[in-house]
């Protein structure tokens, strides 16, 4: 009370010291107002603000301490004005509770950043006794943050969240299969159940047992989102007029129903058409062949996907297996890794895989980069006079790319991986064969040296 007094009479002399430019009028109110404050001990407006921004700055440090970027702090206080309303043990003790929930602190600070209400006490307390009536053992962070997220999006409530879980376990699912389907698909799709019974129904219908449902739900629940109509009947005669074999397309549900189901319409026939239509030799086609007709349409549509992932169109994908089929065999991470390697080291994009199919079927450690380090180390000293493009890495024969980028450069015999080669130089001739060819020395006799005499006389 002393120190308002005194910041009060600071006011009042600070507005006497400049009391020739304010009327009296003005004067008498604030005479009054200074008056008030003193006898009623009542905080004015001016002290208030002081203190808000106070605890504004302590709630900003607050948010800083778990993570939240000190450039938006201010103006996440600023759009959530009821957080000032709150005290900072209240704005902690909701965080601690997120925390507790599984939380990590980058999830978070992005999940409080979308969705603030999170942080109010009575919504915390309502989901945590939520979670404890359904009776997970352990429940992921990822299904914590789809309901505290949808609940204030769509007025999910945790009364329809166990309602969900007890529907679902009445229909046989498993409580890892339950978490797997509420973490994968949003909460309010599931509040009526009765589509997800029709589907369980559907399957029963061709065989497959509750449990076997249950496993495929489990690895694949996007199951679960198919229209029966729209998606699954169409799929399962797809599959049957194509001739193949019940107990082959249960097998391939049961292992990875993804494989198939994840298809769209009319794609399991274009890839059994390629298969049909390939021109390789025999011992190529028997072994992609070797596990069945299914798996192998499957294994084309696989390495469909993979091209077009790296931004190949459907129809350009289809072209470069039919010339080049070979990859159908391969491993996806071997294909990925020549992709990578086309574009990061070659620097070419995969539109180029049309125009030279075979980069695909050739391998990699022992064709592809012994050839592109040897043409690095000639564009590096410049013998090279050409521009080398990817046919010469590929297209051309082991003895014809030596003949033509490495036997007249020795040094590119270890990079190429052969031996290296020894240049030796040698003599034009035979070591002593210079001998053979010395004139021969005769001694001078008598006789000799009469003739010399008499040619010189003549001479004379």
């Amino acid at each position: 009370m002393a120190f308002i007094r005194v910041l009060a009479r600071h006011s009042v002399h600070c507005i006497l010291s400049k009391s020739s430019r304010i009327p009296s009028s003005s004067f008498q109110k604030i005479e009054f107002f200074s008056n008030a404050t003193i006898l009623t001990g009542k905080i004015p407006s001016e002290f208030t603000g002081i203190s808000q921004s106070s605890h504004r700055t302590l709630l900003m440090n607050l948010l800083q301490r778990y993570g939240f970027p000190q450039s938006q702090t201010y103006e996440f206080v600023e759009k959530n004005r009821f957080l000032l309303d709150s005290s900072l043990s209240d704005v902690e003790k909701g965080i601690g509770i997120l925390l507790s929930m599984g939380f990590s602190e980058k999830s978070l600070v992005s999940t409080i950043a979308s969705r603030p209400r999170l942080l109010e006490l009575e919504f915390l307390g309502k989901w945590q006794l939520g979670f404890k009536e359904i009776g997970f053992e352990t429940i992921p962070p990822s299904l914590v943050q789809n309901a505290l997220e949808q609940s204030g999006e769509f007025h999910f409530e945790p009364e329809d969240l166990c309602r969900i879980v007890l529907d679902l376990r009445n229909l046989g699912f498993s409580d890892g299969t339950v978490i797997r389907v509420l973490e994968r698909w949003p909460l309010v799709f599931l509040r009526g159940s009765i589509d997800v019974s029709q589907k369980v129904v559907f399957l029963k219908g061709f065989g497959i047992k509750i449990d076997e449902i249950n496993h495929m739900c489990h690895s694949y629940p996007d199951l679960l989102a198919f229209g029966i109509e729209s998606r699954l009947k169409p799929l399962f005669k797809e599959s049957r007029d194509l001739s193949f074999s019940w107990n082959e397309i249960r097998k391939v549900l049961i292992r990875n129903p993804k494989l198939l189901l994840g298809m769209e319409v009319g794609e399991l026939s274009h890839c059994v058409d390629l298969i049909k239509s390939l021109k390789c030799r025999m011992a190529i086609k028997s072994k992609i062949l070797s596990k069945g007709p299914l798996r192998a349409a499957i294994d084309v549509k696989l390495r469909v996907d993979c091209l077009c992932r790296h931004g190949l169109i459907r129809r350009d994908a289809f072209k470069v297996l039919a010339v080049e089929p070979r990859p159908i065999l391969y491993e996806l991470k071997d294909i990925e890794k020549k992709i990578e390697f086309l574009m990061y080291k070659l620097g070419l994009t995969i539109e180029c895989l049309v125009e030279c199919p075979k980069y695909l079927g050739v391998n990699l450690e022992k064709r592809i980069i012994p050839r592109y380090n040897v043409i690095e180390h000639l564009k590096s000293k410049g013998g090279l006079g050409c521009d080398v493009g990817l046919k010469h890495l590929v297209k051309l024969t082991r003895q014809k790319f030596y003949n033509l980028f490495v036997k007249p450069y020795p040094e590119c015999e270890e990079i190429f991986g052969g031996l290296k080669r020894v240049v030796e130089v040698k003599a034009r001739h035979p070591t002593g064969m210079w001998k053979l060819f010395k004139p021969l020395k005769f001694s001078n006799s008598m006789e000799d040296v009469r003739h010399m005499k008499s040619f010189m006389e003549s001479l004379v």
